[in-house]
């Protein structure tokens, strides 16, 4: 069969066979080699299916499980790669206690790298995330593994000369169709995003420096098929957009598809899942066969969740190997049925048994304190009053997105944070509130301030669009009538108490006894009501026009919650770290703090004889400031007690 034959059989065969499995096993000529290359990215420390925070097994992570699809995986294809693209010594309380508190001796192998040694990983490069522990810490991990750790964008400061091996060339045996084996070399090049030298600029600066992504790649690639690559493939922790291209783009890896020489690109670093919605009108793009500008592409989740499967069929041709053809997937290590969550795969015991020490000695380290609190930390009045619960958490979002943004257009903007409360009773009823006494704070601790696994989002707004984000928030309460004698409830039960959001770094007040602006579809209600009194920013009416930046998560700078004003457009930093794992280094940072709330905000009296009431638990009543307008009332009926704010003042 001549090459033209050939590819038109081929071209024939992918309209009807587009799975990464029909793709690798239908048939060819027998000249020709079909190569599986399977990655995974943004591990994050998850290689076992625990959620320390919680301090419970959790079906959805965990490169245990991502393990089995690997073997898998494996029976299926002749010939295969595994690749890792970054971010695995960081990100759970594992790494933190292999980086904190135990370190590394000479001889140890960091717990990741031992899974992925016994996984016999082909290549690694490496992600923002593995700079955090510093340089030195960073040289001791990676001693550990059993591969090459690969970087082209990583410059020693001074010199100019690479920090890691900017690629490596795998010679490997692989049999055609026909069975005969041949020697075929792989170039396997790296990249990082270039802002790790402002996110980590304390550790990094005086060290190293970065380049663009895209120039590294045009310089090293030619390089590598000089030196007598077959084919190259790219490991990129750099995610995909088609945003105007400056130079220096955290995520490139879309130009990067269009550099010469490049025959597949594994990437990451923006937790989502290529080909797959995620990427959704992405131009240029073949979302069926995975490919971006003509080039295979896969992005394989985080945290162990999916596998990225990349298959190549590869032709030679008087002495020279190329792509003829290929197709990327993804497979997932769960799925959700009747609204849980469900393991699609098993553990892989050799992996658990491997990290078996490992895992026990974090149980310890989790259930230990990191910190301490000089106040006691609770959520049982948090819908009616500003709360420490909600303090601490907005701190922390200000404290990490200030050393984000250093250095970038959005540094001289004002920074304020958005923190709802999560567990704050309702339907998880009487006993689903935070409540952290004085003292000693343990990691774990981080879930009952931060229940859900968001990552950070900081989004640029005006000071209008600030004023109805917390106007929309204040559809949490129910109207109430000052001129109505007796009992009122305060809040609306139809209004999750996670869209609650109070907005520190501005003051302001409530007035319930106006309608709600917004219903809970986020659409305009009362046009002419306007709940929110007073609103100031450092003690002046805010400016309407002024840009400010707010912290908040994912879900809210996505549009979860339906807000006025957030659906994703105006989203400036997508952090890859959870608020809760933000949280946790904050507390280790500061080692004490005070989480007393600063009252920025608070319900505006509105006079009248109403008795405003609010249910909460019974344990809330030791809980009472002095000088409180909150007194309790009794029995509230379903465990919970009930409570009245005096709004009279």
């Amino acid at each position: 069969m001549d090459r033209r034959s050939f590819l038109s059989a081929l071209a024939l065969g992918a309209a009807t066979c587009l799975t990464a499995t029909c793709f690798a096993t239908g048939a060819l000529a027998d000249a020709t080699v079909r190569l599986r290359l399977l990655g995974t990215t943004d591990l994050h420390v998850n290689v076992l299916p625990y959620n320390y925070y919680s301090d419970k097994e959790d079906v959805t992570v965990g490169l245990a499980r991502t393990a089995t699809l690997i073997a898998k995986a494996r029976d299926e294809a002749k010939n295969s790669l595994l690749l890792d693209n970054a971010d695995a010594i960081q990100g759970n309380p594992l790494g933190d206690f292999v980086a904190r508190e135990r370190g590394l001796r000479r001889g140890d192998v960091h717990p990741v790298y031992k899974a992925m040694n016994l996984l016999k990983y082909d290549a690694a490069t490496v992600g923002n995330h593995e700079f955090n522990y510093g340089l030195d810490f960073l040289g001791d991990a990676q001693a550990g593994a059993a591969f090459p750790v690969v970087a082209a964008n990583v410059e020693r400061a001074g010199d100019g000369k690479p920090y890691f091996k900017p690629y490596e060339i795998l010679t490997r045996q692989v049999v055609d169709e026909s069975g005969k084996s041949h020697p075929l070399k792989i170039g396997v090049i790296g990249f990082v995003t270039p802002q790790i030298t402002t996110w980590d600029k304390a550790a990094l600066e005086g060290r190293v420096v970065t380049t663009d992504i895209v120039e590294a790649a045009r310089k090293y690639v030619p390089e590598l098929r000089a030196k007598g690559a077959d084919i190259v493939v790219a490991l990129s922790h750099s995610g995909l957009s088609a945003e105007p291209r400056v130079g220096g783009e955290e995520n490139a890896a879309w130009y990067l598809a269009g550099v010469q020489g490049i025959d597949a690109i594994l990437t990451g670093h923006q937790h989502k899942v290529f080909p797959g919605p995620d990427f959704a009108g992405l131009p240029d793009t073949d979302m069926a066969k995975g490919k971006v500008r003509g080039v295979p592409v896969v992005m394989p989740g985080f945290w162990g969740s999916h596998l990225g499967l990349i298959d190549l069929i590869l032709k030679e041709e008087g002495g020279k190997w190329s792509v003829a053809d290929a197709v990327s997937s993804v497979r997932p290590i769960w799925e959700t049925r009747d609204k849980r969550k469900v393991a699609l795969v098993e553990s892989d015991p050799a992996i658990v048994e491997a990290l078996k020490a490992d895992h026990e000695a974090t149980l310890a380290y989790v259930r230990q304190p990191i910190g301490e609190t000089t106040a006691p930390i609770n959520s049982y009045f948090a819908l009616v009053q500003d709360d420490p619960s909600v303090q601490i958490v907005t701190n922390a979002q200000v404290w990490y997105a200030k050393r984000m943004l250093a250095g970038t257009e959005y540094e001289g903007l004002p920074v304020l944070s958005a923190g709802a409360p999560f567990k704050a009773g309702g339907r998880g009823g009487p006993d689903y509130y935070t409540d952290i006494p004085v003292g000693r704070i343990a990691i774990r601790n981080a879930a009952d301030l931060y229940l859900y696994p968001n990552t950070l989002r900081a989004v640029v707004m005006t000071g209008a669009q600030v004023r109805q984000w917390l106007e929309m928030s204040a559809g949490a309460f129910n109207r109430i009538d000052p001129a109505q004698a007796g009992e009122q409830p305060l809040l609306n039960p139809s209004f999750p108490s996670y869209n609650f959001d109070v907005i520190d770094g501005v003051t302001y007040r409530i007035d319930v006894s106006q309608p709600a602006r917004y219903d809970g579809d986020g659409k305009l209600a009362a046009p002419a009501s306007h709940r929110i009194k007073d609103l100031a920013f450092e003690g002046r009416p805010i400016d309407e026009s002024r840009r400010f930046v707010v912290v908040t998560n994912n879900y809210r700078a996505g549009g979860g919650g339906k807000f006025p004003g957030l659906d994703g457009s105006n989203v400036i930093l997508e952090a890859p770290d959870e608020n809760r794992t933000v949280l946790v280094n904050y507390i280790f940072d500061r080692r004490t703090i005070d989480p007393a709330s600063d009252g920025n905000w608070s319900l505006s009296p509105i006079g009248g004889d109403a008795v405003v009431t609010f249910p909460s638990s019974p344990k809330a009543k030791e809980a009472i400031p002095a000088g409180s307008r909150i007194s309790a009332l009794g029995d509230a009926g379903d465990g919970f007690a009930k409570y009245r704010i005096d709004l009279s003042r």
